[in-house]
């Protein structure tokens, strides 16, 4: 099969000059006792690919990226009794043990064993699988490494779904959607008449709209530089849009005393720093995006016991992929989850690394893949 490799964070953008992902042909894995062999339909570009490729990620190399996606069961190891060949399914890019402090604790996006194989480029149960024509080991990117024609993954991997979900429609709920909604219902836990500032509309920015959208009597805004952007938050949802350098203003002129709740979903310190300042007493500061880890937060400590505010950090939504997956995809059906208007185009897996500056560039919202039979 092809997959896409990436063996260097030292090349720099543009990345269609300087093609830091490779299409390299590998065997195709057999899966182990508890996993499965999925068919890639479709995976899509996310901004975590592209952390690790610029760096700001640190993940160990060689490594087959891509962990947002969808496809079709083609395999199943043994002992696994409830996923049969021909399950269509969206990947989850946090494989949850079921068992640890996390898991236990009802939060298996913050599972401890899968944090732990998806920051060694392992599968939750077992080494690495994808082996490179010399014979060298290929890591997992989170357990997935959907830029590829077939995967390999864990049970605890995947979500089964109807199979009359579009594969293009799907490839989202992996990631933008659990992160996005899982943001504001989740963590947030937004309730009716509340009012939500979302800085950032890549598709996860845009989710969250979406979600704080559907509920009833909320106030959002949607902040983005970019004017395409701030008119695709208007579509997605949100009542008002302006650019970061008009939020203070637009934010006083249509909340009462600042936000109920700030989402930040880009993954900025400095933008951290000016949701806080945005938010009403009592109000929470949602932290989804990813900053490099030099990035350092500077505030004033008395806010949060002088105003109440909160800094609440959300990974994956603190989704439970099983339950939230099958209820975003409901919303999705009653119309109440627009998510088609986050799929700018579908391109060969030949077009990826023109597509990480596009997605970069803010060209792009969701670019989803469709991979060909070997």
């Amino acid at each position: 099969m092809r997959t896409a490799v990436l063996r260097s964070t030292d090349r720099p953008a543009p990345y269609a000059a300087s093609t830091p992902l490779s299409l390299e042909s590998v065997p195709v894995p057999e899966p182990r006792p508890g996993e499965l062999l999925v068919r890639i339909a479709r995976a899509s570009l996310c901004h975590s690919d592209l952390s690790v490729i610029n760096g700001s990620r640190i993940r160990p190399l060689p490594m087959a990226l891509g962990h947002e996606a969808t496809g079709v069961v083609e395999g199943v190891g043994d002992g696994v009794g409830d996923v049969r060949v021909g399950d269509h399914v969206v990947l989850v890019f946090v494989p949850a043990c079921g068992a640890c402090r996390a898991c236990s604790a009802g939060r298996p996006a913050l599972c401890y064993r899968g944090a732990e194989s998806n920051g060694s480029g392992d599968l939750l149960h077992g080494p690495a699988l994808l082996r490179d024509a010399d014979g060298g080991r290929i890591n997992h990117h989170l357990g997935v490494s959907a830029f590829a024609q077939y995967a390999v993954v864990a049970r605890e991997s995947v979500v089964v779904i109807d199979d009359d979900v579009p594969f293009d429609v799907a490839a989202m709920f992996g990631c933008a959607a659990l992160t996005g909604i899982g943001a504001v219902l989740n963590t947030a836990a937004v309730r009716e008449g509340q009012s939500v500032v979302v800085f950032g509309l890549g598709a996860v920015g845009l989710m969250a709209v979406m979600a704080a959208a559907q509920i009833p009597g909320t106030t959002v805004v949607a902040i983005d530089p970019l004017a395409a952007k701030q008119e695709l938050g208007l579509r997605c949802g949100a009542q008002h849009a302006g650019p970061p350098e008009e939020a203070a203003d637009l934010v006083q002129r249509v909340t009462d005393g600042g936000a109920d709740v700030v989402i930040e979903a880009v993954g900025s310190a400095r933008v951290m720093e000016a949701g806080l300042g945005l938010l009403a007493r009592g109000g929470a500061l949602v932290s989804v995006g990813l900053p490099h880890p030099d990035q350092e937060l500077s505030t004033q400590a008395l806010q949060f016991a002088g105003l109440g505010r909160r800094l609440l950090g959300s990974y994956m939504g603190d989704a439970v992929p099983e339950r939230d997956i099958p209820s975003y995809l409901e919303l999705w059906r009653q119309g109440r989850l627009p998510v088609e208007l986050l799929h700018t185009d579908t391109r060969p897996l030949e077009d990826l690394n023109e597509s990480l500056d596009a997605l970069a560039e803010g060209r792009v919202v969701r670019r989803i893949f469709t991979l060909d039979q070997p």
